[in-house]
């Protein structure tokens, strides 16, 4: 058997053939030819930290079913036993990078361009010792660039652009000689450029061996390999080095430099985050400091015998003391029920890996504590909705709004490092809407003791579309009234597809996630993407599959991802909803898309379409509707119209005028006489 695994590697017979060879005589030992399961443990890891996986990237990843040399984007060595390149790109994944990739230790290229992922880079991406590229650009990545990339000797393509990262640019990159390609534009970055020349740049030299000084900043090595650099639309600060001449002063563009050839920020953009750097380093003796010549120095050093003596005495009883505080302190912790951290890699093999807590995600939001909202809503008595995955207060803050506070129900135990990293990026995600036709976030509340995570939104005191068009009375919902709210809801469409980079889009467009104010205007907002999310996240003990954010649209579809066009799908739906007062399905009438297929394109029957509760409709709104309705769900995504196209089509076809209104119930009026 030893003579047949070493026939492994000879080109006479491919692996997968003599395995099969092997398999079929009954000799296939699986130490042999067995795929690392470190390996595979860390693309599953990969796997599970992707929460939305609309192209179904990611579909195949089954160690039980399938090879991983066959996955997608998964590419192996030619014996089949190593994974040696990950090509993950355009594929709208949105999640975390798992630092579990460490264990790819023949991986040579990891390419996820052009994605949704966030978090931060794992400091294990410099584990990869044989990696050659490192493609993460355009994502919505965090943090620091971690400094041990300076680990990765042979990499010859960094590509990080057009992400959220911020910090310093590790000197650390200039330790890497065959570096060929660095890309890092359009980031948040700080700090100067680490060269010789620069006060950073001295200020480490002096905290380091003289043999590694030498390496340190891009002018390290005069044999450097790095043929293309770009460092532009960022917040640099300082001079360019001489050695990076060669670069085209385009690469350094939009930055805080001390540079005329080249375009930088005004002044007033540089702000606090790009000062320059503090000229008193250690190891720089500032000048108003008086010179101590040896003598002084040495006179001062000089202490009599008894004042150490006593200084030790003294050094002891405080450490004395440090120890019994410490002692006291953990016993009494022991007697204390333990507190679990969420967003902390805890014991429990729920938690499958460590995640990194994004700071800056939620810096620009306001943060309530739990007695706030406890106070504005009334004791948390005040309960105006409920569902197995959250609770619904209403309040009133002291001298301010009223508010609608979402208290999620999970268990701590439950909350796992993806669950907090996505409500922060949530959290963050909401922040950006500022429409009046889509629902404003006030703020967040995330406190450990008692556990705590609640969004606050703006209060819309006329309830859900839903519980109108169903419930409420029909002589409230005029048809004028009606195509107010269609108009509003297809201008916050058009405000989070068109006008938000990126887009935003709402879950699952339905009438439960339209709010009403008391003007009746409605308001988008996003609550049930949470819901599928930390619901699977508990039928799967704290974890998160690529499935996470797949949510089911009434309709004959089996069901649709978040993506522009099921917005746009549902929207059409909607529509339809909000015209016939019917609702997206029913048990004993299906669905009500397959019932208006029959009356959409023929004029004649097309009135058959509208609420019968209704006392008068104008038939020129109802022709628009109808085409808008065929352009939403038309069954080729690809040829559905944008929002923006939409959206114009209705307001220049429908006359919301009370003038028109009045017109319209004449007319009907008339025709009732007339009969």
């Amino acid at each position: 058997m030893w003579a047949v695994c070493a026939m492994r590697g000879r080109k006479m017979i491919s692996s997968a053939s003599f395995q099969a060879l092997l398999l079929s005589l009954g000799l296939f030992f699986p130490d042999c030819f067995a795929f690392p399961i470190n390996e595979v443990e860390a693309l599953t890891a990969f796997k599970r930290a992707i929460f939305e996986d609309p192209l179904l990237a990611l579909s195949n990843w089954n160690p039980l079913i399938s090879d991983p040399c066959n996955w997608s984007g998964v590419y192996c060595s030619m014996a089949g036993d190593h994974v040696v390149k990950i090509n993950i790109s355009e594929a709208s994944i949105r999640g975390f990078i798992a630092p579990e990739f460490y264990k790819l230790s023949t991986l040579q290229e990891l390419i996820l361009h052009g994605n949704l992922l966030i978090g931060t880079i794992p400091k294990e991406i410099g584990l990869l010792k044989n990696l050659r590229v490192l493609d993460l650009g355009s994502n919505q990545l965090t943090g620091s660039i971690p400094h041990e990339i300076g680990n990765l000797t042979g990499i010859q393509k960094i590509d990080l652009h057009s992400n959220g990262l911020t910090g310093k640019l590790p000197y650390e990159l200039g330790t890497l000689r065959y570096l060929e390609e660095l890309r890092l534009e359009k980031n948040k970055l700080t700090g100067t450029i680490p060269a010789p020349n620069n006060s950073d740049f001295s200020a480490l030299k002096h905290r380091m061996y003289a043999s590694n000084a030498s390496q340190m900043g891009f002018c390290g090595y005069s044999d450097s390999q790095l043929k293309r650099i770009d460092l532009s639309y960022n917040l640099l600060v300082g001079s360019i080095p001489k050695c990076l001449d060669y670069v085209p002063r385009s690469s350094f563009q939009e930055n805080c430099l001390q540079d005329k050839d080249s375009k930088q920020r005004p002044a007033a953009q540089c702000g606090t985050g790009a000062t320059l750097p503090n000229k008193t380093h250690a190891g720089v003796t500032p000048k108003h400091r008086p010179n101590i010549d040896g003598s002084q120095r040495q006179s001062k050093n000089s202490k009599p015998v008894w004042i150490l003596v006593l200084e030790i005495v003294t050094g002891f009883m405080v450490g004395l003391l440090f120890v019994v505080a410490i002692f006291t302190l953990a016993q009494k912790c022991k007697r204390r029920p333990s507190i679990v951290i969420p967003w902390k890699k805890s014991s429990s093999s729920k938690d499958h890996m460590t995640m990194y807590i994004d700071s800056e995600a939620m810096k620009d939001v306001v943060r309530y504590s739990r007695e706030e909202l406890e106070l504005a809503c009334e004791d948390f008595s005040n309960i105006i909705g409920s569902s197995p995955d959250s609770v619904v207060y209403k309040g009133t803050m002291k001298g301010g709004p009223e508010i609608a506070v979402i208290s999620f129900c999970i268990k701590e135990e439950q909350w796992t490092g993806y669950l907090e990293l996505y409500f922060q990026k949530e959290v963050a995600d909401l922040s950006r809407l500022n429409h009046e036709n889509a629902g404003k976030l006030l703020g967040y509340c995330r406190e450990s003791s008692p556990f705590t995570r609640m969004l606050v939104f703006e209060y819309a005191s006329n309830g859900t579309l839903h519980e109108h068009l169903h419930y409420g009375e029909g002589c409230q919902f005029s048809w004028t009234r009606r195509m107010k709210i269609i108009i509003g809801i297809a201008r916050g469409l058009k405000y989070l597809h068109t006008e938000l980079d990126p887009p935003f889009t709402i879950s699952e467009l339905n009438s439960n996630s339209v709010y009403l104010t008391e003007d009746f205007s409605p308001k988008l907002v996003d609550f049930e993407c949470w819901k599928t999310i930390i619901s699977r996240s508990e039928k799967s003990s704290g974890t998160i599959s690529n499935e996470g954010a797949v949510c089911i649209l009434p309709s004959s579809l089996e069901g649709r991802h978040l993506d522009i066009q099921g917005n746009i799908y549902a929207f059409g739906i909607l529509l339809l909803e909000i015209v016939s007062g019917r609702p997206p399905y029913c048990k004993h009438k299906g669905f009500l898309v397959d019932w208006a297929k029959e009356f959409l394109e023929y004029p004649d029957v097309m009135s058959y379409v509208v609420d019968p509760e209704l006392k008068h409709f104008r038939y020129e709104d109802l022709k628009v509707i109808c085409e808008v309705v065929n352009l939403c769900i038309h069954p080729n995504s690809s040829k559905r119209t944008s929002m923006r196209e939409l959206c114009s089509t209705l307001e220049s076809g429908i006359d919301t005028s009370v003038s028109a209104e009045m017109k319209a119930s004449l007319a009907w009026a008339e025709l009732a006489l007339s009969a």
